[in-house]
């Protein structure tokens, strides 16, 4: 039997995805208990008993100074930041990029321009915008739309054009305007694909929300991160990156069911 033709029964396909994530642990388990072993006060490397500290400190444990659970009020101010600018992106790609793949003269006008917007490095634009838009939440939600919604608008652009013409001319022949062609035609089959191109910006979203919030914030996931880097407090960032990791994973997994639920024919698509 060729391997191509080869599957994993279930069992063997959990195994397979746990394998790579239990050599993670048990590499950084050795390490640390090497490196403990040397100095019982290492900071680089903590144990798992240093883990659940911070995490019971940061999450459980009100802060004497604010009174907050400071996991949970981080991880709300960097959510609702995200939020803003994963919406406002997700907005302007679907109105953008379906009037540069239906009409032509609009194609003409804007896909240059948003090609060459979208080669912009977004962090190179920090400055500039926390000079323009001073330091507040605008700055930071503009960063995340600047990065993402450039890519996403060439992407539905580019799947409203290769749907088959002859779609669009039937719905013609059958007396469809332009604004019935969109909404009937083209919104159908371009939203599974906007679901894709927001998974799909999810990683590059918390970067650039997290760069934003390194510089200039006081909360924040990022914010939490580059305050503690200061003092070498590993315990406190490794937990911080697991946990914007499992958001990240969590906002996906929700995002791919979503599709599923409301687009099966797009599944069902994939499957084939």
């Amino acid at each position: 039997m060729r391997w191509i033709n080869a599957r994993p029964s279930n069992g063997a396909r959990l195994a397979l995805t746990l394998a790579p994530f239990a050599l993670v642990l048990i590499a950084y388990a050795m390490g640390s208990a090497a490196r403990l072993a040397d100095n019982a006060n290492d900071k680089l490397l903590p144990g798992f008993a240093g883990f659940a500290e911070a995490i019971n400190r940061l999450a459980f444990v009100a802060d004497p100074r604010t009174g907050d659970y400071i996991l949970w009020a981080d991880t709300v101010a960097s959510l609702l930041r995200l939020s803003a600018g994963l919406g406002i992106s997700t907005l302007i790609a679907l109105i953008i990029g379906m009037l540069i793949g239906m009409l032509p003269y609009v194609r003409s006008l804007l896909a240059p321009f948003v090609a060459a917007v979208s080669m912009v490095p977004p962090l190179a634009l920090l400055p500039i915008l926390f000079i323009v838009m001073g330091l507040g939440e605008a700055s930071k939600v503009t960063l995340i739309v600047i990065g993402v919604a450039p890519i996403m608008i060439r992407d539905l652009a580019l799947k409203a054009l290769e749907l088959p013409r002859e779609q669009i001319i039937k719905a013609e022949t059958l007396g469809g305007n332009s604004w019935q062609i969109a909404l009937r035609v083209v919104l159908p089959q371009v939203l599974p694909r906007l679901i894709t191109c927001l998974r799909l910006q999810l990683g590059p979203a918390w970067l650039f929300l997290i760069a934003a919030e390194a510089i200039s914030s006081d909360s924040g996931l990022g914010y939490r991160i580059f305050l503690v880097r200061r003092y070498l407090a590993m315990d406190v960032i490794f937990p911080y990156v697991l946990w914007i990791t499992l958001l990240a994973v969590l906002t996906d997994y929700l995002l791919e069911r979503l599709s599923v639920a409301v687009f099966p024919w797009s599944d069902l698509e994939k499957q084939a």
